[in-house]
């Protein structure tokens, strides 16, 4: 009986622990284009499994933070922490490898190449077994893409286009998904399929920090947000209340 005891005790003391320690941490960032501040002094947290939603007007500064947290820009100075480690100076491909990778805004598909090139290209440092059923994973998923596989990408529309793109994220095993306006200029039917697939990317456990224009929508489906300003934190909390908030309404929601 006390064996038992010991083992649900540990158990349970290590559940705590994986939510008490961040699996994205960002402190103290500053990031600046020249002599313009971009981003002043951000603090953020992500835990494993979250939906965490970054919001605000453009140019407030949350396209800039992705690109900081994912390598694709070097911060003036801050702190930004991953799985407990620091990943300053790291190139994305470094970062991909560790299972955080980006959906750029625009897409960032090769055009010159097929659809399945493409998908391809979300696997190129994996080295196990499961590349070519996780393919076919995408496609069943995905099934407009399975049709025109071999078409060029740069044909495609808009929403095959950002389909392809998260598609190729997924073949890369992200551990966090970073999302920059995945329905950025796409029809309302797109643009609530992204948005479906977002849900079905975190029910997989599968962390995401999501900035999106559509500030409605990405509050009802998150479970936290932060909320940018001029590059600085204004508001943090949970989703719901940002959604009740008269700031947040007036700012965003168009109330």
């Amino acid at each position: 009986m006390s064996t038992v005891d010991v083992s649900v005790s540990m158990s349970v003391s290590i559940e705590v622990d994986e939510l008490t320690e961040p699996q994205l941490s960002v402190r103290q960032l500053h990031v600046a284009y020249g002599g313009i501040q971009a981003v002043k002094n951000l603090n953020l947290d992500l835990y494993a499994g979250e939906l965490v939603s970054l919001i605000g007007a453009n140019g407030a500064g949350k396209t800039t933070t992705l690109k900081a947290i994912c390598g694709l820009l070097a911060p003036q100075s801050g702190e930004v922490r991953f799985n407990g480690h620091p990943i300053a100076g790291q190139g994305p491909w470094a970062l991909v490898e560790q299972g955080l990778v980006m959906v750029p805004e625009g897409r960032g598909i090769f055009a010159r190449m097929s659809i399945d090139e493409n998908l391809r290209m979300g696997c190129y440092l994996r080295k196990d077994k499961d590349i070519e059923s996780d393919i076919d994973t995408v496609y069943r998923r995905f099934p407009r893409l399975k049709e025109r596989h071999r078409q060029l990408a740069g044909t495609l529309s808009g929403g095959e286009q950002q389909l392809l793109a998260m598609g190729r994220a997924l073949l890369a095993k992200p551990r966090l998904l970073l999302l920059d306006e995945p329905t950025m200029g796409l029809a309302p039917i797109m643009v609530d399929q992204i948005f479906e697939v977002v849900r079905e990317v975190s029910s997989m456990g599968v962390t995401v920090l999501l900035v999106e224009q559509n500030a409605h929508r990405a509050l009802e489906m998150a479970d936290r947000a932060y909320v940018l300003d001029s590059g600085e934190l204004v508001l943090s909390g949970p989703a719901k209340e940002l959604l009740d908030n008269p700031q947040v309404q007036a700012a965003y929601l168009g109330a």
